[in-house]
């Protein structure tokens, strides 16, 4: 778990480091899934579901799932999120951020902050026996404190031997009718959708890009972690977000 969770935390770090105004998605995720081959990992939307991509790359209105096309500039000022997910060794991990390119010139940087930040506390949060949903409560309640909403359709989920594994749905709202516990020694993608109006995210025509509808702005944040009686350990953490 910790090499495919260093191949996926550095392969991300690495492409927010490469992507540059100009460059279309398709070259970004080109240099995405030369880093993965270099770990000896393979890229886990394609092996798993068929993606037409190595990594999902979503842009501003989109909200996951953006494939990355050939005709897909990137702009200064763009909300950018990059999730990258790859299997190793028979291993999974998971790992996403979103940034804005170049200098903040329609404002994003706040949602992307609040997202981070939401992300790292709620981490810290989790305990061993504690509701899934408690989880879901936490990170709503703290999107709302920023002025935000979440996106309630995507979720985290368990990972290891395979991309989901249970728990299957690790919500950013409360729902009552979950109800699993988080467990000493599990492993999880834990993942932030906050939004800036909607709460559901829309397919696309083309079968898997999810956008807003509405549009607003999403920003996602995910790490890969393992549950511990202390502090967590953030497998994905050699990537900062």
């Amino acid at each position: 778990m910790q090499a495919a969770s260093s191949a996926v935390a550095i392969t991300l770090k690495k492409m927010r480091e490469y992507a540059r105004p100009g460059m279309s998605c398709k070259e970004l995720d080109d240099y995405g899934g030369s880093l993965l081959e270099s770990f000896g990992a393979n890229p886990a939307p394609s092996k798993t579901y068929g993606f037409p991509g190595n990594t999902c790359i979503s842009v501003n209105h989109e909200v996951a799932h953006g494939i990355p096309r050939k005709d897909k500039m990137l702009a200064a000022g763009d909300l950018v999120n990059i999730d990258v997910s790859a299997e190793l060794n028979g291993y999974w991990s998971d790992n996403g951020g979103s940034f804005v390119l170049g200098e903040d010139v329609s404002g994003h940087a706040k949602l992307v902050n609040a997202s981070r930040s939401i992300l790292l506390n709620a981490i810290h949060y989790i305990k061993p026996g504690m509701k899934v949903a408690e989880l879901g409560r936490f990170i709503e309640l703290s999107a709302k404190k920023e002025g935000y909403k979440v996106i309630r359709n995507l979720t985290g989920h368990g990972i290891g031997r395979s991309l989901h594994e249970y728990p299957h749905s690790i919500a950013n709202f409360f729902d009552p009718y979950n109800r699993d516990r988080f467990k000493k020694n599990m492993v999880i993608a834990v993942e932030t959708f906050i939004s800036t109006g909607a709460r559901n995210a829309k397919e696309l025509n083309d079968g898997w890009t999810l956008v807003t509808g509405d549009e607003s702005f999403v920003a996602q944040h995910e790490h890969t972690i393992v549950i511990t009686e202390k502090a967590p350990l953030i497998l994905t953490a050699a990537n900062d977000i």
